[in-house]
């Protein structure tokens, strides 16, 4: 089993800065992409940026030039630095991995996510 656990998310004003970690744990033979994506309320789940095992990354185009994502394959950990936050990133963030794990006598690729964790811009 892997499970993905997410923090770093909390209250900020418009304008600050805020580091998401999502830290992979389990039966892990290896990690392939890992991302995240944001719910707001009454809007669907987007994704905000992703990046690959080679470090190859990916924004959305309203946090790009605002948000950094990264990942530490030694600690299967991703991070997202989001700067210059605005109200309209107030969301769930969610972390997701696409984790390799042994399967009977050979192995399968799976997409985990993690339990969310919330962002608010607000004054």
């Amino acid at each position: 089993q892997v499970q993905l656990v997410e923090s770093g998310g909390g209250l900020v004003q418009p304008g600050g800065s805020l580091r998401l970690s999502c830290a992979a744990s389990g039966s892990i033979i290896s990690i392939n992409d890992m991302g995240w994506y944001r719910q707001a309320p009454g809007k669907q789940r987007e994704l905000v940026a992703a990046i690959t095992s080679r470090g190859s990354t990916n924004y959305a185009d309203s946090v790009k030039g605002r948000s950094t994502i990264s990942r530490d394959n030694a600690k299967n950990t991703v991070y997202l630095q989001m700067n210059s936050l605005k109200p309209e990133d107030t969301a769930v963030y969610y972390c997701y991995a696409e984790v390799r794990v042994r399967v009977l006598f050979d192995s399968s690729e799976y997409a985990y996510w993690g339990q969310g964790t919330q962002v608010t811009v607000s004054s």
